[in-house]
């Protein structure tokens, strides 16, 4: 591209930020609008702050169980103040090493919030005043934010959102969860080895609603073994205050109930946010679900105008959000490029963690795909073992006929580093053969991917399968 194009990105989260970036690397004048924080939710209220209090939580569960080891940790106290002060620094770092890329890069910062006025203008309100930005390209990039539900508006007193939850000032003697969502259960099961008694509310039949069965069916066990109450096919109704104390009315099969409790944490999930960005005034409107229509070069259906991350539809997930923001810096900047990925990872950080990529074996037979499959427990895995965690398996699915890979789902062990393989396999093309063939590192927890692959043709070496007939 021969002219150096002006563009205006609204957000500065892991979509806006990484598009801003790479926009000025391809030459690009990028100027980030935000109205909060850089770094979004994700760097701030979400996936960093939150994980790490889980990593809190699960040293201290650690500690609990030690003694098995002849480790016996004693007197071990949590000072909630000081976690909140450390989770902060590790927050205070990312988001101003963010600054500190976006600064090197020669992009423009400007904080206020964004309000589009025409397809080549974002007007800007901020304490300071209001300015107007023109552009040859816009990108929108601004979120979601937590969804409230009737009865339950987040005061971050009596009722936190997940960003409440994430700066206590006390860890709650009983908390009740409304969602048994991945972000409901990995809050409540840090609160729990934090030492709070936890109910989690959900309205399906089961936790983690849409995930693979046979993780889910792990996760559950392990609600029971932690004594977390997990009320299932159950709604949330009110609540009111009694004294030092929360009453939350319930609906379930039998009828209602009331729940005492002295902390509600409401996480029935995001939406896209765009209140006031003036889509109208560039002829764009959200569908009924809140997000943005794109093309696969993150285009909405004006040309010059482009959407990534959670408005952009889903999954509402931070590394979609990127490799979309790089999409649409690319096709900005001239190159010849869109959206063409064959997976997308999603990891959740509950106790013990899973992962998925890919196809589940009902998506396949929804599709008419013909498929066979292999696990590997990681009960059978040394490395486990020596970490004490041995609950959860690694599947393979792969095509009956081709035996290339079409999905991978795992519940165990740091298996939210473990799917990063099994994207890569699914990206590339790889057969369950690639996999087994390919030599993995002894002892290591990797192994148990190894041995996925060779129980989809009944080989597996550290398991016994019945011969096939």
């Amino acid at each position: 591209m021969s002219t150096r194009r002006k563009v205006v990105v609204i957000g500065a989260g892991p979509a806006g930020y990484v598009c801003a970036i790479r926009l000025a690397q391809l030459g690009q004048e990028a100027t980030v609008v935000e109205r909060e924080f850089i770094g979004g939710t994700c760097l701030n209220v979400g996936c960093i702050p939150s994980k790490a209090l889980i990593a809190a939580g699960s040293l201290l569960d650690k500690l609990s169980h030690a003694s098995a080891m002849g480790i016996h940790a004693e007197n071990v106290k949590l000072n909630v103040d000081e976690l909140v002060q450390w989770k902060a620094g590790i927050v205070g770092k990312l988001t101003g090493g963010v600054s500190g890329l976006l600064k090197n890069h020669g992009v423009k910062v400007v904080m206020g919030t964004a309000s589009i006025e025409s397809k080549n203008s974002v007007k800007v309100t901020s304490k300071e005043g209001t300015q107007t930005l023109q552009a040859d390209d816009i990108v929108i990039a601004t979120g979601s934010i937590p969804i409230e539900i009737p009865g339950f508006a987040f005061d971050e007193k009596d009722v936190w959102s997940s960003t409440g939850a994430l700066a206590p000032k006390r860890i709650p003697g009983h908390l009740v969860v409304i969602g048994g969502g991945y972000i409901g259960l990995e809050l409540g099961m840090m609160y729990r080895k934090l030492g709070s008694q936890v109910t989690v509310l959900e309205a399906t039949q089961g936790a983690l609603p849409g995930q693979e069965p046979d993780c889910v069916k792990v996760i559950e066990r392990s609600l029971k073994k932690m004594k977390i109450d997990l009320k299932t096919e159950t709604f949330a109704q009110g609540y009111e205050r009694k004294g030092d104390k929360l009453h939350v009315t319930i609906k379930t099969k039998s009828g209602n109930q009331v729940v005492e409790c002295d902390q509600i944490l409401s996480t029935v999930g995001r939406k896209p946010y765009s209140q006031g960005l003036g889509l109208d005034k560039a002829g764009l409107q959200v569908d009924q679900r809140g997000f943005l229509t794109v093309d696969k070069q993150m285009r909405t259906k004006v040309a010059n105008i482009y959407a990534i991350g959670d408005i952009a539809g889903q999954p509402m997930l931070a590394h979609k959000g990127s490799k979309e923001g790089l999409v649409a810096a690319a096709v900005i900047a001239g190159q010849k490029e869109e959206y063409d990925v064959r997976c997308v990872p999603a990891v959740i950080f509950t106790a013990p963690e899973m992962a998925s990529v890919g196809l589940t074996e009902a998506q396949c037979k929804e599709q008419g795909l013909s498929v066979v499959s292999g696990s590997f427990p990681f009960a059978a895995s040394g490395r486990a073992m020596s970490l004490m965690e041995t609950d959860g398996f690694v599947k393979i699915i792969s095509d009956a006929k081709t035996d290339v890979v079409l999905g991978v789902h795992m519940v165990g062990p740091e298996v939210t580093e473990l799917i990063a393989e099994a994207a890569l396999a699914i990206e590339m093309g790889a057969t369950t053969e690639d996999i087994a063939r390919t030599i993995h590192a002894h002892p290591t927890l990797p192994e148990a991917m190894m041995e996925a692959a060779e129980a989809v043709h009944n080989m597996a070496v550290h398991i016994y399968q019945k011969p096939k007939r």
